[in-house]
């Protein structure tokens, strides 16, 4: 496969984001609000910075008494190059439903308006949008004091870098991490599902060239095995901020992904346990990148997110 087919392959898969099943499973529910239920106010399109996708939408409870909040900010999905915040509503309408704040944040998609975009790009526009959203709740009576990002699949790989690599720079302490699918490292012979693993001329020149797209650098298969390389992707790689002090976090993955590297997930999951941070790592053994084909352990992620909000994020 040509280097130029690699890199579209990627986008047209990874564009795809998580798939939602037709057919939800009956403890969804359990997740949802119905669109008739009032969960408190909706402020949508407040703009955060130049850049006309610079957009965030805030969610405030109905209660609007106590003296603190807890902010949960959720990235959309799209694979770097689509999505968009609504479609992330009815997970933003649960968290404001069960007292959070919550945030939803668009940014500068990689696409034929924007062909500069990269991973390490669109963080930079997270890491400088979270102050403002944080500014925006408080100026509408909701002070914060403590706050959980997370995401799916591109957002995912976004929110481990904001609460990984841009913890130290937040207005308020990152209390967690969660999410699903979302890649975290960029080593060739983990990325199988493109064939990166086989260590040829052109499966290195084709990774060199998809990693450099997403680092927004350009990357010479020459680094590969190298600490150069870790250096030349460590802005876009959460695996390589890692350590002690990293704050808690859960992840799901499915063990037959064919559009990020199942086996970076690995990785990530053996940092985390070396360096004893508190997470958990499920994994969906008969499912893609889609999640779609184990319910028990989707379920049980969602179990361990709520678990996890009321340890880490407590409603006061």
């Amino acid at each position: 496969m040509s280097v130029l087919l690699y890199a579209a392959a990627f986008a047209i898969a990874f564009g795809a984001g998580i798939a939602s099943k037709t057919v939800k499973p009956a403890w969804a529910k359990e997740y949802t609000v119905p669109k008739d239920r009032e969960i408190g106010t909706v402020h949508r399109d407040i703009a955060y910075g130049k850049a006309p996708s610079n957009k965030f939408d805030l969610y405030l409870p109905a209660d609007n008494t106590k003296e603190s909040y807890g902010l949960v900010v959720y990235l959309h999905a799209g694979g770097f190059t689509s999505g968009d915040k609504k479609e992330d509503e009815e997970m933003l309408r649960w968290l404001c439903s069960k007292g959070y704040v919550a945030a939803g944040i668009n940014y500068t998609l990689r696409d034929e308006a924007h062909p500069d975009a990269s991973v390490y790009s669109q963080s930079v526009e997270i890491r400088e949008g979270i102050p403002f959203v944080v500014a925006e709740a408080k100026a509408r009576g909701y002070s914060i004091d403590g706050m959980a990002i997370g995401g799916g699949s591109a957002g995912h790989c976004l929110a481990m870098l904001y609460g990984y690599r841009d913890a130290d720079a937040s207005p308020v302490p990152v209390r967690m991490v969660f999410g699903a699918v979302g890649p975290s490292s960029f080593y060739p012979e983990d990325w199988r599902c493109y064939g990166f693993d086989q260590n040829t001329q052109e499966s290195n020149q084709a990774a060199a060239v998809l990693f450099g797209v997403m680092a927004g650098k350009e990357i010479f298969p020459q680094l590969f095995g190298t600490p150069a390389y870790d250096q030349a992707v460590k802005e876009i790689s959460a695996l390589l901020w890692v350590d002690e002090n990293t704050v808690p976090s859960l992840m799901a993955y499915g063990s037959l992904d064919r559009v990020q590297s199942f086996e970076a997930s690995i990785r990530l999951d053996e940092a985390l346990s070396a360096c004893g941070v508190p997470h958990d790592y499920i994994v969906l053994p008969h499912s893609g990148h889609g999640l779609q084909n184990d319910d028990r352990e989707l379920r049980r992620y969602y179990q361990k997110l709520e678990e996890y909000l009321k340890t880490y994020l407590p409603i006061k």
